[in-house]
């Protein structure tokens, strides 16, 4: 997948879908000023181990992406950087079933799954058998809506490109969007249904995304001299199939990551989170393990009260955070702080967007350190003033003069 591709597609990956503005000038008034003259927000900083600025630091917000880094510090004590995700290849009868395990299972990564499978010796295929039953199939996320944005994109275990797809209608003709990701026919009756233009959309549904999943497969299958005969089956691994692959993902939990955070990638959050909630081998994940999953990890980890975690990636208006406990997040966090978003060298952090809502949490640069802040936003304001707000966090020499005493 394209860094261009995979940088357009983080246009719409972005939850609540909305495209990043220009930088604008503010309105008259110094940042910090403006988000404490609003009433729904919060924001903290600490500096040198001591909270030097607390306004409402405790009281619950929608966090909505900044949920991100959480699930990103959940997933790096589970498994650690270096881990790599899985698919594994059966074969039964003659035919070949992929059973599912990997977030970041792209276009470029299965052709290095099907060379695998050529360098096994592979020959002709009866068909292609989809199991993706390490997720339940009613799997339901609140927050994801029906539109066909790539940020509502379904997250089922077997996936390809995160469950969406680009194609251009032009002149009569249609083109997918990248080199390495062929055509299907499921591609072609979706574009038929978009009109002229080029668009960027997701799956749908369940079955949407595992008929995708399959056509690619035997597209690049029968790309590299392996013939598949017949069509696609859904269901279990049969009972006596002999594992010929497991396949490695080429990047690491790192790489997996910080493409996550940076593009807010709700497709990969959600499906790290689902999978959380599960040992490893275990089936039927749902979103109720991953959420009791998730209170037994703060339980542990954080000790925190009066929070909520509806789903990992932070599309659900219904997660509540304060701004105190996403910086206790982010302390934690700061050993992996190279893997957030880079803002012109004044921060690295997490931005976070809903309807109304505009958070931002991370780092800092202040007197040549690193410093943990938290803002977040439950009412409308220009997407900027966030941005402002971390310019003025590095800038000013004294932050106690907002808040004297440290909390106002």
């Amino acid at each position: 997948m394209t860094k261009a591709f995979v940088l357009a597609l983080s246009l719409s990956l972005v939850a609540g879908g909305f495209a990043l503005p220009p930088r604008a000038s503010l309105a008259a008034g110094d940042a910090i000023s403006q988000v404490l003259a609003l009433r729904d927000a919060s924001l903290i900083l600490e500096e040198d181990g001591e909270v030097r600025l607390a306004h409402q630091a405790d009281k619950p917000m929608i966090p909505a992406s900044t949920m991100k880094v959480a699930t990103a510090l959940a997933a790096i004590r589970r498994w650690g950087l270096d881990h790599r995700f899985h698919t594994d290849l059966h074969i039964a009868d003659g035919w070949l079933w992929v059973q599912g395990g990997d977030p970041y299972l792209v276009s470029e990564e299965m052709d290095r799954l099907v060379a695998g499978l050529k360098a096994k010796g592979l020959g002709s295929l009866a068909g292609i058998g989809l199991d993706d039953g390490l997720f339940s199939p009613g799997l339901r996320i609140d927050g994801r809506s029906s539109s066909d944005n790539p940020y509502d994109a379904p997250v089922t275990a077997l996936a390809i490109n995160f469950n969406t797809l680009t194609l251009t209608n032009e002149g009569g003709k249609t083109r997918g969007g990248e080199a390495q990701t062929p055509l299907t026919p499921l591609a072609r009756e979706i574009a038929a249904r978009l009109g002229p233009g080029k668009h960027r959309v997701n799956l749908k549904d369940r079955e949407t995304a595992l008929r995708y999943f399959g056509e690619v497969l035997a597209a690049k299958l029968e790309a590299a001299g392996i013939p598949v005969k017949g069509g696609l089956r859904y269901g279990q691994v049969p009972a006596g199939a002999k594992r010929v692959l497991r396949h490695d993902n080429s990047r690491n939990l790192r790489a997996v990551l910080a493409p996550m955070l940076e593009y807010s990638n709700n497709f990969i959050a959600n499906y790290l989170f689902v999978l959380l909630g599960g040992k490893d081998g275990q089936r039927g994940l749902d979103m109720a393990r991953a959420q009791q999953a998730a209170r037994t990890w703060v339980d542990k980890e954080f000790r925190w009260r009066d929070y909520q975690i509806e789903d990992g990636a932070g599309l659900s208006r219904a997660n509540r955070l304060s701004a105190r406990q996403l910086l206790e997040l982010l302390k934690a966090f700061s050993p992996y702080r190279d893997l957030l978003p880079a803002q012109e060298g004044v921060a690295r952090a997490k931005t976070g967007t809903l309807k109304g809502v505009s958070t931002y949490a991370g780092f800092v640069r202040r007197k040549g350190r690193w410093e943990p802040f938290a803002l977040m936003i439950n009412q409308p304001v220009a997407y900027n003033l966030r941005l402002e707000v971390a310019d003025t966090l590095a800038r000013a020499s004294d932050v106690s003069r907002y808040c004297p005493g440290s909390k106002c």
